[in-house]
């Protein structure tokens, strides 16, 4: 699946666990598991905890997605 597929949901980073995973709070109060996408890392872009994130979520399973941008 392409990023372009992706719906776009806007969030803050509740938690920082091991592996680079995010627990990311969504606006619906939803909260989902994400993790960094490619450039994110190969940029060396940091996300902590409190940051507000756009993160790519498929809608085959909505409880994982992609951290796609960090707000500044």
């Amino acid at each position: 699946m392409a990023k372009d597929d992706l719906a776009q949901v806007e969030g803050r980073v509740v938690d920082a666990g091991a592996g680079g995973i995010y627990k990311v709070k969504l606006e619906n109060d939803m909260e989902i598991a994400a993790k960094l996408c490619g450039k994110m890392r190969r940029f060396n872009i940091r996300v902590v905890v409190g940051d507000r994130v756009t993160v790519g979520v498929s809608p085959y399973d909505p409880s994982h997605g992609l951290i796609m941008y960090r707000h500044k």
